[in-house]
């Protein structure tokens, strides 16, 4: 088993920037790629980046640009550094990860909200 637990969500402003982390913890060494979904108000969960064990990275269209990812081998956390914030950007993020049985586990959330 996989437990990831999210942090760094809040208010920020449009044009502004926020920094996610997701810590894995228990079986972490079977986990083969870490990423990141979000899901706003009646729409379905969307892709924002994921990073792989062999260091590929790929990203949503909507964040392309704006957003990276990272990950600390070390510590099993990757990060979400989100700039340029949009007021579309507004959505619980959660964290994900796979392994390499592709069993997925998902974390709880962190809820992020963009507004002036």
């Amino acid at each position: 088993q996989v437990q990831l637990v999210e942090s760094g969500g809040g208010l920020v402003q449009p044009g502004g920037s926020l920094r996610l982390s997701c810590e894995a913890s228990g079986s972490s060494l079977s986990i083969s790629v870490m990423g990141w979904y979000r899901q706003a108000p009646g729409k379905q969960r969307e892709f924002i980046a994921l990073f792989t064990n062999v260091g590929d990275t790929n990203y949503g269209d909507s964040v392309k640009g704006r957003f990276t990812i990272s990950r600390d081998n070390t510590k099993n956390t990757v990060h979400l550094q989100m700039n340029n914030l949009k007021l579309e950007d507004t959505a619980v993020y959660y964290c994900y990860a796979r392994n390499s049985n592709y069993v997925p586990y998902w974390g709880q959330g962190t809820q992020v909200t963009v507004s002036s």
